[in-house]
């Protein structure tokens, strides 16, 4: 049953590049979700959405959503923003500037504990898998092992965030003191390959598609995959609204939420689309096809229950693992952050 539901909603991105094309509208050329006017539309308090994410492969779910129409189909116009990192995704949202962010789960728990932010995690984003995040050096480096790191750089886009616990998860597993290495945590990802190419930094952490774009480009040469010990299949991204936002604009959520959810499952069941949809994203951003053809995919979790409907479980661990290796409050529940406190 599972299998003739998901090649449904497969189908379902096919039959809308064609409708839209039959209007002169590409699918995946980004105009489907920005343009004005469409079925529902009467049921939303708010059509037109600022939508921050970070546009890396844990996004894939929202960029099918977007650029194969079905966000556009539930009545919604959403104009996407790139943000370099989700601690500046959560600053715009704060400030009233971003509707809806995607970003990683680590850096939104660390602003809600803080009292930084009143988020509601409302969907989630994608799980860790094999070769989506991984250390990487360039040819002829002098780092062989995970041992050799220390005394070096490593870079990463935002202090404290999602790829700075699995480098600290991956030396503890190995008996390393995170203190050892240093870290440099301003770099875009979009710009990480070129500062490791330039020997500004020693070792980068890269998650697709910045990870196979740096080895076709640089050469750059994997050190040891993040995805092993205490975050094996780890949560990565999610999306949010915050509380206050969540009350105003319910239907509206309702409908982004469905539209997402519907990117979800076709984004975990057709790589054809992901690579489709992450190459429609605008220049200097989208992939090459060559890049797309290579990248390691993520899973991406969907459900077909209300919105909220995330497992709080998997959610929490999260959490765990932040209070193992960042020393994290030991008080804090995810449960905070979720819609009815499931």
């Amino acid at each position: 049953m599972r299998i003739g539901r998901i090649r449904g909603r497969a189908l379902l991105i096919t039959a809308t590049a064609l409708a839209l094309a039959a209007c002169g509208v590409s699918a995946y050329g980004g105009a489907a979700s920005g343009a004005s006017g469409s079925a529902g539309t009467a049921g939303v308090e708010k059509p037109d959405l600022k939508v921050a994410v970070v546009p890396a492969l844990d996004s894939a779910g929202f960029f099918i959503a977007l650029y194969g129409g079905l966000f556009r189909n539930a009545g919604l116009n959403v104009q996407f923003i790139p943000v370099t990192s989700s601690e500046t995704a959560i600053a715009g949202q704060e400030k009233g500037g971003y509707d809806i962010t995607g970003g990683n789960y680590v850096s939104y728990i660390q602003a809600q504990a803080a009292g930084r932010a009143n988020l509601d995690i409302f969907a989630e984003g994608s799980v860790m898998e094999p070769g989506d995040q991984a250390l990487y050096t360039m040819p002829g480096s002098s780092i062989k092992n995970l041992w050799d790191l220390q005394g070096h750089t490593v870079g990463i886009n935002a202090p404290n965030n999602i790829l700075y616990l699995l480098v600290a998860s991956v030396l503890a597993e190995h008996g390393i003191p995170v203190s050892k290495v240093h870290f440099r945590d301003d770099i875009p990802l979009p710009e990480m390959a070129d500062a490791l190419a330039s020997g500004e930094i020693s070792a980068a952490v890269l998650p697709e598609p910045f990870a196979s774009d740096a080895e076709l480009s640089y050469g750059a040469v994997p050190l040891t995959d993040l995805d092993q010990g205490a975050t094996t299949s780890f949560p990565v991204q999610g999306y949010v609204v915050t509380k206050q936002w969540a009350q105003e604009y319910p239907r509206t959520l309702a409908a982004f939420y469905k539209a997402l959810e519907e990117g979800q499952e076709v984004a975990d069941t057709d790589r054809s689309d992901v690579e489709k949809a992450m190459e429609a994203i605008p220049a200097p951003l989208g992939l090459s096809r060559q890049t797309a053809a290579v990248m390691a995919l993520d899973q991406y979790p969907a459900t077909s229950g209300p919105v909220g409907s995330v497992d709080a479980v998997r959610l929490q661990r999260v959490v765990d693992v932040m209070q193992q290796f960042l020393g994290f409050s030991p008080s804090f529940k995810v449960s905070s952050m979720l819609m009815n406190g499931q």
